[in-house]
Formats: C-alpha cells, structure tokens, sequence
C-alpha cells in the first residue's frame, strides 16, 4: 500500500522538503513553507495540493513533473528551477471546490530558470510574473488575440494542434507557456521555423 505523507496546519520556515518517489504528498490544508528549498523527485499524480501558501521558496523538479494543478495554493515570490509540464497556476472556475478551500494564486514568481511546457497561468497579473525565455515562449493573453493567431501561418501542424488549444483557452487564462523543441518534435517543423513563425505575432514573450 502507498504511503501518505501530509503536510498540514503548520507553518515550515527555512527548511529543505524533499519529496521523493513512492509516497503520495498532500499539501494542506492550511500549509505554510516560507522561505523553504522544496525538491521534488516524486510523480506529479503524487502531489496533492489541497490548501495553502508558499512564500518566498525556491522550488525545484528533478527530472520532468508533470500535470499539477495548483489552484488551491498562493504562491508569492516563489522561484521555479527544472522542468514542467501541463501544470496550472492560479485559481480557475471549476478547479478549485470553493465550497471547501480558498481559492489560490500566484505573484511576483520567477520561472527564468525553469522549462514550462504546456504551463497555464490564471487570474493573475503576468507583469509579475518573470517568464522563461526562448527556447520557451508564451502567448499573453491568449483569448483576445485568438482570430489573428487563427489567421496567422504556423509551421507544420503547429497551427491545427498547439494554437487552437491556446486559442480555446478560457477568459481566466493569463497566459499559456511552451517549449519551442517539444513542439518542433511533435508537431511537425524545426525550431528556426517556428520562430521564425512567432516573430511579430501580438502577444507573444520570447
């Protein structure tokens, strides 16, 4: 039987957590880690983040993690090292049950050294936030620049596949960051094609 691990209705100040594979880890509720390193080994499916806040930590993915939701939890000054894939980040209707936590968030975090692939920021202010530069690249404010992504000319099946799902995204969505050679190997162009098709194109950091 998996172990659970809970860290929960404590407040955890200049520590290193390590989250290693095998047990699943429930995050709240009513967690605080402030100014902690937090390195994770462990699977996305084992991460749990039910309630809480992390303040001013420093967190870190060895090896790929994937698929977190972390709608439930307000991240304020946090720094991202390492790689992630299909997380979100800030509250979102229908991913959090405000019936039973608060809704969470994210400000003033830096992901200059992390690589985000497929990554969703919601309901919050993107001038805080400190993107990862090229070979990643995010669309702002992806809703209001939909038809002229649609109208734009994509590489390969850059257009068919990647730009309808950041086009279909929700009026919640802030923004939606990829990896330039994740893409190139899945959809069907190079590199230099797709930036040179993202050159000019409204709403996209580089």
């Amino acid at each position: 039987m998996t172990p659970n691990i809970h860290y929960e209705n404590r407040e955890i100040v200049g520590e290193r957590i390590e989250l290693t594979k095998g047990p699943i880890y429930w995050l709240g509720p009513d967690l605080t880690l402030r100014d902690c390193t937090v390195i994770i080994s462990a699977a996305g499916r084992s991460l749990v983040p039910m309630s809480g806040q992390l303040i001013d930590c420093t967190i870190q993915a060895k090896g790929q993690l994937k698929a977190v939701v972390w709608a439930q939890m307000m991240l304020k000054g946090c720094r991202f090292k390492g790689r992630f894939t299909g997380h979100e980040f800030g509250f979102r209707e229908g991913l959090v049950d405000t019936s039973r936590w608060k809704p969470g968030g994210i400000e003033h975090c830096d992901f200059s050294e992390a690589q985000l692939h497929g990554v969703g920021f919601n309901n919050c202010d993107m001038s805080t936030i400190r993107l990862p530069r090229w070979p990643c690249f995010t669309f702002l404010d992806p809703l209001r620049h939909a038809a002229e992504l649609r109208r734009h000319a994509w590489p390969g099946l850059v257009g068919r596949t990647t730009i309808e799902v950041v086009c279909e995204s929700t009026k919640e969505t802030a923004a939606v960051t990829w990896h330039a050679p994740t893409i190139a190997e899945k959809k069907d162009t190079t590199v230099e094609e797709l930036r040179a098709a993202l050159e000019g194109v409204p709403g996209v950091v580089m």
